[in-house]
């Protein structure tokens, strides 16, 4: 059977290790489409018969995707250049086209997301002084509660959703 705990902290695709688990929690957003299949083949491939994949992800509806491929937002500028938010059909199809694996269940929580994005706002807001005192400037402060704003809106009104997939090989 592979390693029962390990973590790693390289690039995904210098990945060499056999695992009876992996977790991947949004992190595939930042991959990029055009590297989906090569990511999700990379942990099929590290998976032992019988492993389990947990992946968790901010999706979009998938109609909505096209654009946000061809656009270049705020978002794509500063917090996640290069990235795609996936649809649930992205990963299904990518999952479905390029792996072994299969879908065992999902959950989908957007509504609830836009809740902690909320707390987490207020909680850096209400500590702000600490976090200044790290380096951080006003600059800094304004984005950053824009991005938690931004996206808690985005979970509100249903334009983005978050989703956990049980996977298995």
């Amino acid at each position: 059977m592979g390693d029962r705990v390990t973590v790693h902290l390289r690039d995904y695709r210098e990945e060499t290790g056999r695992y009876d688990a992996v977790v991947s929690v949004e992190m595939i957003e930042a991959v990029g489409g055009e590297y989906w299949p090569t990511y999700f083949a990379m942990v099929d491939r590290s998976l032992v018969p019988g492993g389990r994949f947990g992946l968790q992800t901010i999706t979009m509806p998938h109609d909505r995707m096209p654009a946000g491929a061809a656009g270049y937002t705020w978002i794509h500028k500063y917090i996640f250049p290069g990235g795609l938010i996936p649809s649930v059909r992205a990963i299904e199809e990518t999952v479905r086209d390029h792996t072994a694996l299969r879908v065992e269940a999902s959950r989908e929580f957007g509504p609830d997301y836009a809740e902690t994005l909320r707390r987490w706002r207020e909680r850096f807001l209400a500590r702000w002084d600490e976090v200044a005192g790290l380096g951080f400037d006003d600059t800094f402060r304004r984005m950053w509660e824009f991005y938690l704003a931004y996206s808690e809106a985005g979970f509100r009104v249903g334009y983005l959703g978050v989703k956990q997939f049980a996977l298995v090989k």
